[in-house]
């Protein structure tokens, strides 16, 4: 009987080079492990790099992808296939996949509920997380810098369904993507509203968010929360493009 996967064949192929990068080895390795068609096995190709059940790489070059909200793993998903992130190895799995498929590998990782490893100790001086801790939790409002719980949740798990957390994050992948935003390496749908805010960041301020926030540990609960707290007196609805592409077919 043959069966019909409902990945590409260059997919496939890439999914089977993974296997054994993981060590399942060559012929008689790959034999030994079945295929079993399910979206758990399908996605051994994300986990080769993010880590198993998506718990991210030691590294801390490539992110966790467990537990984040469906919604912001679709989008980050679109934006490697359509351009607007640039790593030339997720674009190309990404590249063949429908927008239904990216969304059932979205939803596989955002229900899984595997545990955070503990922060690593802050290198960064006192006054350097200080200033960190200010821009996460009060933002600047002589700059127009919005908190940045604001959008990503009081507790900085993220928001449901398009807002990432903010914790459980390194320091150097922290720096690189808000550095991608600030040279426009790393774009979101329009009005891209973290471009917007990086923008008004200078290189201190980034590391002293960055530094403050991977040194943070995580809640009790690390699930996105339902909806984003009430705004500060004052404070001005920040509007974000991905918030409105954050099921199949509504993209902008």
């Amino acid at each position: 009987m043959t069966l019909v996967l409902p990945l590409p064949r260059t997919a496939l192929v890439r999914w089977l080079v993974s296997v054994a990068m993981l060590g399942g080895g060559a012929g008689p390795g790959l034999a030994a492990a079945p295929f079993e068609n399910t979206i758990a096995q399908r996605t051994l190709a994300c986990t080769a790099c993010h880590g198993p059940q998506g718990r991210a790489a030691p590294d801390g070059y490539y992110p966790r992808l467990a537990g984040k909200p469906a919604g912001y793993l679709y989008n980050q998903l679109l934006n490697f296939r359509d351009g607007r992130r640039h790593y030339g190895l997720m674009a190309q799995l990404v590249e063949p996949l429908s927008d239904v498929y990216l969304m059932e590998i979205a939803q596989y990782f955002s229900d899984l509920d595997v545990p955070y490893p503990p922060p690593l100790p802050a290198a960064a001086s006192a006054e350097v997380l200080r200033q960190g801790q200010q821009l996460v939790m009060q933002g600047d409002r002589a700059r127009q810098l919005p908190a940045c719980v604001s959008c990503h949740g009081q507790a900085m798990t993220g928001v449901a369904p398009a807002v990432p957390g903010l914790l459980g994050l390194p320091r150097d992948y922290l720096n690189a993507q808000l550095g991608a935003w600030k040279t426009g390496q790393r774009r979101a749908h329009a009005p891209d509203c973290m471009k917007a805010v990086v923008d008004r960041l200078n290189l201190d301020d980034i590391h002293a968010a960055a530094s403050w926030l991977a040194a943070q540990p995580l809640p009790a609960s690390t699930r996105p929360a339902d909806k984003a707290p009430a705004l500060a007196p004052g404070a001005a609805t920040v509007q974000c493009g991905s918030a409105a592409a954050a099921l199949p077919g509504t993209r902008p």
